[in-house]
């Protein structure tokens, strides 16, 4: 049954901001691993490269193959040369995105922003309630090639040096462009250990979900249950659905790479924990009182205090459990959230 009076004051934890990752590993799979057993709460103190040791032939990893976007833009106004910053958001149509624009108030309906000496030019084409400007680019060349070109990664507001290698804030596996944050439990993958996964005989499903701004949105409400989750888009193709199924079938376990995964999965379950092949949309917010369908362990990274995304994984392993193994990860100097350390719940 759903706690109504869960608040989120009690998602706090108290977290000192030097263990806030700010640059990633030089090797991935070096990141320090949390194996947290939701029965029992036991925890165990790991490395990454160890999550092999956890898994079985037969069980079912899925991952989420989006692409992050370098979709931060600067440009200036055409008429004043005033500076433009721009975050792509979502695309709406062919040239047009939305976007999220500062300084807000130069940015006016039919403003005219220049990128790089006239290789891109946007307008202004409409103003949304949210603040939120629809732009028409114009370019003449392939978008995603000039993206590449002059974009930088939209790293989260709490990571405050330079990437110096976009590829650090993609999975190796990423292959469909369109979010604005990584899902970020996949940055500890290697194609080595994906390989060693496979030769065990574990199955690595693949689904797609694009990852919007809202991941990183503050719950502000008092109680969790009238905070307003955010939607975002999913495919899942029939190979990953016959994989899944076959797991459930024979009885073995389906753990989810991510929040992201996780999410996707309990949308598009049915109540026997099957899945078959769809897109669409998704704004499910899982917290405790949910009873998961599908998702048997989650590999993710350790999150913000009071978010969604610690109150989903609260809702796997256990609210006491949750934050007991936070606690412990503090006091150990884990590190934390997007470049940080990683947790098996199993």
């Amino acid at each position: 049954m759903i706690d109504v009076q869960l608040k989120t004051s009690d998602f706090y934890y108290d977290l000192p901001e030097e263990l806030i990752a700010q640059v990633p590993l030089e090797n991935r799979t070096h990141s320090r691993l949390m194996v947290l057993d939701k029965e029992n709460g036991n925890i165990e103190h790991k490395h990454f490269y160890d999550i092999v040791d956890y898994l079985n032939a037969g069980d079912c990893i899925v991952i989420n193959d989006t692409k992050v976007l370098p979709a931060r833009l600067y440009g200036v106004k055409k008429d004043t040369k005033a500076v433009i910053e721009l975050l792509l958001l979502k695309r709406v149509e062919d040239k047009k995105w939305e976007t999220l624009v500062k300084p807000g108030k130069k940015a006016k309906l039919d403003t005219e922003i220049v990128f790089k000496e006239g290789l891109l030019e946007g307008k202004i084409v409409d103003v949304l309630d949210t603040g939120n400007r629809i732009i028409e680019f114009k370019y003449e060349s392939i978008f995603e090639e000039i993206l590449d070109q002059l974009g930088e990664m939209p790293l989260p507001p709490y990571i405050h040096e330079k990437l110096e290698d976009k590829n650090r804030y993609q999975t190796v596996y990423a292959s469909h462009p369109g979010s604005a944050a990584a899902p970020t439990a996949g940055l500890h993958f290697t194609n080595e250990v994906i390989k060693t996964l496979e030769d065990k005989g574990v199955n690595i499903a693949k689904l797609t979900l694009h990852v919007g701004l809202g991941t990183f949105r503050p719950v502000k409400a008092e109680y969790i249950t009238e905070h307003k989750m955010h939607s975002e888009y999913y495919e899942i193709n029939e190979e990953a659905a016959r994989k899944i199924n076959y797991a459930k079938d024979n009885g073995k376990k389906v753990i989810s790479v991510g929040t992201t995964s996780t999410r996707t999965l309990e949308t598009i379950s049915d109540d026997k924990g099957y899945v078959k092949a769809s897109n669409g949309w998704t704004d499910i917010f899982i917290y405790p009182g949910y009873k998961f369908k599908l998702v048997d362990g989650l590999i993710t990274n350790f999150h913000l205090p009071e978010s969604t995304l610690i109150m989903l994984v609260s809702t796997l392993a256990g609210k006491e459990n949750t934050m007991n193994a936070y606690k412990e990860a503090v006091k150990e100097k884990y590190r934390f959230f997007s470049f940080g350390d990683a947790m098996f719940i199993k």
